[in-house]
């Protein structure tokens, strides 16, 4: 049996779970989230307890993969997750303006991204961009294609990274 999907899930106060058929809601103070179930793949409930089981051996991997995204959407709607990112270059800033990322990151042009459904961002200084949303996928996709504007590199640390990211720097060329 698969060890992730052993461990079963605490539900906090105020979050509800309903599960009709193959299909699971979690309900919670930052709003809902949905997710279809694998076949083969049950889950019940005890209380303020999650528990997966399922019906043989290959479904193991399934089910723990199951069981982290249902435990992700748990944190998100009683949380929230949050993704923090730091500008780093002369010139380099952000700004936003209502579900719009302005950055100036050294290109010709500003650009403007687009934030998704759900997710919403605020600076705190013109160096940083934190994510906020309910969605775990969703704000990591986020702040990926944020960083993709201008990933790091790895000579002066220039560009966009993630707060909790190490950038391994290289030696210059010399003569």
């Amino acid at each position: 049996m698969s060890r992730v999907a052993k461990d079963p899930i605490q539900l906090p106060n105020g979050v509800e779970v309903k599960l009709v058929g193959s299909d699971l809601t979690v309900k919670g103070g930052k709003g809902t989230l949905a997710l279809s179930l694998s076949e083969g793949i049950e889950i019940s409930q005890d209380d303020n307890v999650l528990s997966l089981s399922y019906a043989n051996a290959s479904q193991g991997a399934m089910a723990g993969t199951t069981r982290a995204l249902v435990n992700n959407m748990v944190k998100g709607v009683s949380e929230g997750w949050e993704k923090k990112l730091l500008l780093n270059g002369v010139g380099y800033r952000a700004k936003v303006t209502g579900d719009v990322v302005n950055l100036t990151v050294g290109l010709s042009h500003p650009v403007d991204y687009q934030l998704p459904e759900g997710i919403s961002a605020e600076s705190p200084s013109p160096t940083e961009v934190i994510l906020r949303g309910i969605d775990k996928h969703a704000v990591g996709q986020a702040a990926a294609k944020l960083r993709s504007f201008r990933p790091p590199e790895p000579y002066k640390g220039k560009g966009i990274r993630y707060a909790d990211e190490v950038i391994h720097r290289k030696e210059a060329k010399k003569k």
